[in-house]
């Protein structure tokens, strides 16, 4: 809705929020200053998002910047890794064989129920370290960094040099959303009505082909909605990964904050940038939705 129409919505009410929400966050703003001794130093903040480089003689990415892009990165790659074994899962969890159902199950209800602090951990640690390590995406990766085209790889992945942690932070994250993934696709296979299934198998398709041309299709266009809220989540969750040394909003800000103690003024700007890419992300779902 265009602001101008928001505005002439407005009733006497409204404002009276508006106003006592401004006065709150004054209130907040003044006590901190006077209770904190904090001195605000704002205009050091844009010059780590864009900084003028005089070797180079343009502007280049400083630090909340690049860990935006980084996190930008981390959430497409581990959203589209998360929506495949999501299906997969999913897919599983309805299946007739009882073993592959049950595993299936118990996968999602661990991920789901426990902190996903603690999952981050297990998997960086058990599964995510060691795959790497087998790999050798380590040495892999400085070689490109070394190589000739190495500006086409950082296009895609940033860096080479941390790429294996990037590839880490895409694997976790992938890992322990495809539970909630697969749990929305569960419920939207679920909801297909039973007399199409039936019509299905009435008609010679097996099991393969019934769940790839009848139950699918229409189960993927009923989860749409809620999985575009999941990806929205993906993007929040990912500044979990920050605790294994991956780098990115989350992680730069720490570095900012440690670096100039412009505390408050570093992670408000964090907030204020996830909150930018999260409400136009669900902005555009929704007019998604509506052409729908």
């Amino acid at each position: 809705m265009p602001l101008p129409s928001i505005l002439r919505r407005l009733r006497w009410p409204d404002l009276l929020i508006l106003a006592v929400i401004a006065a709150g966050i004054g209130y907040v703003v003044l006590t901190m200053e006077s209770a904190l001794s904090y001195e605000w130093r704002w205009g050091l903040i844009p010059d780590y998002i864009l900084r003028w480089s005089e070797e180079r003689g343009e502007w280049v990415t400083n630090l909340l910047l690049q860990g935006l892009i980084t996190t930008l990165r981390i959430s497409i790659y581990a959203g589209v890794l998360a929506l495949i074994l999501g299906v997969v899962l999913g897919i599983a969890r309805c299946a007739r064989n009882l073993t592959v159902s049950l595993l299936a199950r118990t996968y999602m209800e661990l991920l789901r129920n426990i902190p996903p602090v603690v999952i981050i951990f297990i998997f960086f640690f058990f599964l995510s370290q060691q795959l790497i390590d087998a790999l050798s995406l380590n040495a892999w990766s400085r070689g490109i960094a070394r190589g000739d085209h190495a500006a086409v790889w950082e296009f895609f992945f940033g860096d080479m040099r941390r790429f294996p942690s990037l590839i880490s932070g895409v694997i976790v994250l992938a890992l322990f959303e495809s539970a909630f993934v697969g749990e929305i696709v569960r419920a939207g296979i679920q909801s297909t009505p039973t007399g199409q299934r039936e019509a299905a198998k009435a008609i010679g398709m097996g099991q393969v082909q019934e769940m790839r041309y009848v139950v699918l299709p229409q189960a993927l266009r009923k989860v749409t909605p809620p999985m575009a809220n999941q990806f929205i989540s993906l993007i929040k969750d990912s500044s979990i990964i920050s605790l294994i040394s991956v780098q990115d909003l989350t992680y730069k800000t720490v570095e900012l904050v440690s670096s100039t103690r412009l505390i408050f003024e570093a992670w408000i700007t964090t907030a204020a940038l996830y909150f930018l890419l999260c409400f136009g992300l669900s902005l555009v779902f929704r007019r998604l939705e509506r052409r729908r």
